[in-house]
Formats: structure tokens, sequence, C-alpha cells
């Protein structure tokens, strides 16, 4: 059973619910903290070290990301692996762009998509971290949304 934080119980790992994108979690969460993300709760395994049960984060002007370790083997028919996700960060303006994604890079990311301007607007630029997971920088919010500043 995972730790309870503010009175809120969390599901257990047989429970699934808690996505899991990353191998090895320790270097994933550095990269996220290297690209701004905030952790606010991580919940380490009481019984691997090496396991994160669950974590969440937040990002810089609103949003957030939930993940843990990659599960072992498929729960409840979800399979868990490394290297499959693909996220979209919101950034504020386009040299947030530019500055995030040459942080991504710094610190073992894969270039994958140079940043550019898209055909619907903003400026998005893309790269892998070592899991394989892709990590999508954007001004671009969205038609009716803006990031807070």
């Amino acid at each position: 059973r995972v730790r309870v934080a503010r009175g809120v119980r969390l599901p257990t790992r047989s429970e699934g619910g808690t996505p899991a994108i990353m191998g090895d979690i320790r270097a994933g969460v550095a990269f996220l903290e290297a690209i701004g993300f905030v952790p606010v709760a991580v919940y380490w395994s009481t019984t691997d070290p090496d396991l994160l049960d669950h974590a969440e984060f937040s990002w810089p002007g609103g949003g957030g990301l939930m993940c843990g370790s990659a599960a072992r083997e498929p729960d409840h028919g979800y399979e868990r692996r490394a290297g499959a996700a693909s996220v979209y960060c919101v950034l504020p303006t386009d040299a947030a762009v530019e500055e995030v994604y040459a942080q991504a890079l710094a610190a073992g990311g894969i270039g994958a998509v140079e940043p550019y301007d898209p055909d619907y607007g903003g400026r998005n630029g893309t790269v892998r971290d070592v899991e394989g997971n892709q990590w999508s920088f954007g001004s671009y919010a969205g038609h009716g949304a803006a990031p807070e500043a």
C-alpha cells in the first residue's frame, strides 16, 4: 500500500491509476526537475528503494504531471512500460520554448524536432528523454486557453 499524504488515499500498484513512464526513475525525476517540473508529492516504495509508487509534479504556469516507475509486468491488462509517453508542456512565450528545449538537451534529452513555428500558431520543439518518452514544449495553449506568465 502507498503511504497517505494529507489524508488522501492513493491507489496501490494493484489498483492501477498511477501512470508509469520511466524505467530509471531517479534519472527520470532529475530530468523532470531540470526542465522545470516541481515535485509536489513523491511516494517511494517502502519495500524497494528503486521503485517510485507515485509522484506528482507541478508545471510553472499551471498543469502538472503524475508518474511512477514502470511496472515489471502488466497489471490488470494495463501495460506500464518506459518510453511510451508523449507529453506537451505549454510555456508562456516563444523564448521560453527555446530556453526549456535547451535545458532538456543539457539534461540528456535527445533532439527530436528543433523549435519551429507551426501553422496553427506559437512555437514548438520536441525532445526524447533517455527512455524514449517524447516531451514537446510549445507556446500554443490551444484555442481559448492561455498560459499564465
